[in-house]
């Protein structure tokens, strides 16, 4: 799962600037399969011991941090991660198909989910039990008065 992606260097001495997708990244020590041991972290500013300097940290600019699921933590009911969302069928509730899930997006009221018709058209819905009445690992139902 990727928890952050590096923005580029931060300084002259190796430090890197991250986009965070997650609140905490301060569990998480190892990255990419172990090929990035972080040293210090602070707030968006974090230090690999394998990168020594300017020129290494420039390197890894857009390399996403990515942890094995397992580590992450468990969920509570009706918990989801973004991930396991994106690439679910949408169908209405008798099963008509609808498109599947490209995005789960968050401007501050709620989670969006974004659909893609066959069609290629898009659209967006909030996840919200009114108008996503049900969803599993195997498909997300759309309240037909939602559906655009």
């Amino acid at each position: 799962m990727v928890l952050a992606a590096v923005t580029g260097p931060h300084g002259i001495g190796g430090e890197v600037k991250l986009k965070l997708f997650t609140d905490d990244l301060s569990p998480y020590r190892s990255f990419n399969d172990g090929a990035l041991t972080v040293t210090s972290m602070r707030g968006n500013i974090a230090r690999f011991a394998e990168v020594p300097d300017r020129s290494a940290a420039e390197a890894l600019r857009g390399t996403a941090l990515t942890v094995a699921r397992s580590v992450l933590p468990a969920l509570a009911e009706g918990e989801y991660y973004h991930a396991d969302l994106i690439g679910l069928p949408v169908t209405t509730p008798d099963g008509v198909a609808i498109g599947r899930v490209v995005a789960v997006e968050n401007f501050g009221a709620g989670d969006l989910i974004e659909i893609e018709r066959p069609d290629g058209k898009q659209f967006m819905v909030p996840l919200r039990p009114d108008a996503v009445p049900e969803w599993n690992t195997e498909r997300l139902v759309l309240d037909p008065a939602f559906v655009e």
